[in-house]
C-alpha cells in the first residue's frame, strides 16, 4: 500500500495546539483545530499535491484516544512520511481515523506493527498514561516513537523512558504544538532568533481550555490516566518557555493546583499555575479548564515574551479585540509597534522529524530538550500545593 510519498501542500494547518473541543466527535474535532487560514480539509491522501522534494519514511499509529492524532499524522504526512498502518482498540476512533485516510491498513493488534521491520516510527494519541509504555516496546524493536503531549505522565515513567532511549539510541519526540503546530509561536521563534526584542528575560504561558464536562471519556478526570493538569496542558508551557529563553537547565520555583468548579470531580484540576526559573530567564505558566462559551474558540491562548529591547504577545487562536481567526503576533521595539497576520507562517516540525529519523539529527528538537520540558511539568505536578 503507497501512499505516494513525496507529494505535499507547501503550507501546513494553522494550529494543532489546543485540539480540546471534545463535544464533538474526534474527526469533526481534527476539522476544528482553527479555520483561519487552514487549506482545504483533506479526506484522503491522494488530496494533497506536490511541493518540494523531501526525504521519507514509512509509519503507524498506534493509538487515537485524543484528536490530536491527526495534526501528528498530517505533520508527518506534509514532512514526507509514507502511513502504512493503524491499531486501535476503539471501532468508532478507528472508524473515524480510516474515514480521513482510507487507504491506511487496519492492523489486528499492536505486535503487528511493533514487530513489522518496515516500520520505522510509531505515532500515538493514545490514553496518556499508556504512551511512555508504548514508546518504550517503540525503542526496543528499533523504532522511533512521536508521542501526544503529554508524552509522559510521571517522573517514575521519565525514568524508564530516558534509560530506553539511551540504550536503544530511538527518538522519543513528543510533539508540543502549541509551539510545533501553531504559525504564531513559529514565527515568534523566527524573531527571537534574528534579535527583534534583544535576550528574552521571561515568557508568560497562558493556556485556557474549555471544559465541557458531558463529553469527556473517563479517563479525562482520572489523574492517573491523564497525570494532572500542570502535567498535561502545562507541558506546551514547559515547552515555550526553555524553548525563548534558550534554557538547557532549569527548575521549578513554586507550583499549585486546585479544584473551583468540578467537585463531583474530586481528584479533577482545573486550574493550575507555576513559576520556573534558569540562568537564562524566568517563566510563568497558567493554565486552567474555565473558558466560557462565549468565546468562539476552544481557548484564548496567550504567550508573552519579554526580552531586554521589546516584547511580543501572541494570540494564538482568536483576538478578542476584534480580528478575524487566529494566528496574531504583536511585536514592540524600542522604534515601534507592529502586528503580524502568521497564519501563512510554514511549520517545519513534521519535515524535521522525517529529516532526523533518516539522519539521526536533532532539528525537530533536542531530546534533552524534550525531556527537560516534560521534567518540568512532572516535576510542578508533583510538588503542587492543592489549593
Amino acid at each position: 500500500m503507497n501512499f505516494n510519498r513525496r507529494k505535499f501542500v507547501k503550507q501546513s494547518f494553522s494550529t494543532w495546539g489546543g485540539l480540546a473541543a471534545a463535544s464533538i466527535p474526534m474527526e469533526a474535532m481534527a476539522r476544528s483545530f482553527n479555520q483561519t487560514s487552514r487549506p482545504k480539509y483533506v479526506k484522503a491522501i491522494s488530496d494533497y499535491k506536490p511541493s518540494r522534494q523531501k526525504e521519507s519514511i514509512r509509519f503507524s499509529v498506534i493509538g487515537l484516544n485524543h484528536g490530536h492524532i491527526y495534526g501528528q499524522v498530517d505533520a508527518l504526512l506534509m514532512g514526507g512520511g509514507e502511513l502504512v498502518a493503524v491499531f486501535a482498540k476503539e471501532p468508532d476512533l478507528l472508524n473515524g481515523f480510516t474515514r480521513r485516510y482510507p487507504a491506511v491498513k487496519i492492523a489486528s493488534s499492536e505486535d503487528e506493527i511493533l514487530e513489522d521491520s518496515s516500520i520505522q516510527l510509531i505515532a500515538s494519541a493514545s490514553i496518556p498514561s499508556e504512551r511512555a509504555p508504548l514508546g518504550i516496546r517503540a525503542m526496543r524493536n528499533g523504532k522511533d516513537f512521536m508521542a501526544d503531549k503529554p508524552g509522559i505522565t510521571s517522573l517514575e515513567q521519565l525514568a524508564q523512558v530516558k534509560k530506553v532511549q539511551k540504550e536503544t539510541k530511538r527518538i522519543y519526540s513528543i510533539m508540543y504544538s502549541e509551539r510545533l503546530g501553531n504559525p504564531a509561536t513559529v514565527k515568534a521563534g523566527e524573531l527571537v532568533k534574528a534579535g527583534a526584542i534583544g535576550k528574552v528575560v521571561q515568557t508568560i504561558g497562558m493556556g485556557p481550555h474549555r471544559m465541557r464536562a458531558a463529553s469527556r471519556p473517563e479517563w479525562f478526570f482520572d489523574p492517573e490516566k491523564f497525570g494532572g493538569i500542570l502535567t498535561d496542558i502545562g507541558s506546551h508551557q514547559a515547552d515555550q518557555y526553555l524553548y525563548f529563553t534558550g534554557s538547557t537547565e532549569a527548575e521549578v520555583v513554586v507550583s499549585q493546583v486546585g479544584n473551583f468548579n468540578n467537585r463531583q470531580y474530586p481528584e479533577f484540576e482545573d486550574f493550575g499555575d507555576m513559576m520556573v526559573r534558569s540562568n537564562k530567564g524566568t517563566g510563568y505558566i497558567r493554565i486552567d479548564w474555565f473558558t466560557p462559551d462565549g468565546l468562539n474558540t476552544w481557548g484564548d491562548g496567550r504567550l508573552t515574551i519579554l526580552g531586554t529591547e521589546g516584547y511580543m504577545e501572541l494570540r494564538k487562536y482568536t483576538d478578542i479585540a476584534g480580528r478575524d481567526g487566529g494566528n496574531h503576533l504583536f511585536l514592540v521595539d524600542q522604534k515601534e509597534t507592529k502586528y503580524y497576520d502568521c497564519s501563512e507562517v510554514y511549520l517545519p516540525y513534521g519535515e524535521q522529524l522525517v529529516s532526523d529519523v533518516v539522519n539521526r539529527t536533532e532539528k525537530a528538537m533536542t531530546q534533552a530538550h524534550c525531556f527537560l520540558a516534560t521534567e518540568l511539568a512532572l516535576t510542578g505536578q508533583a510538588n503542587a500545593v492543592k489549593i
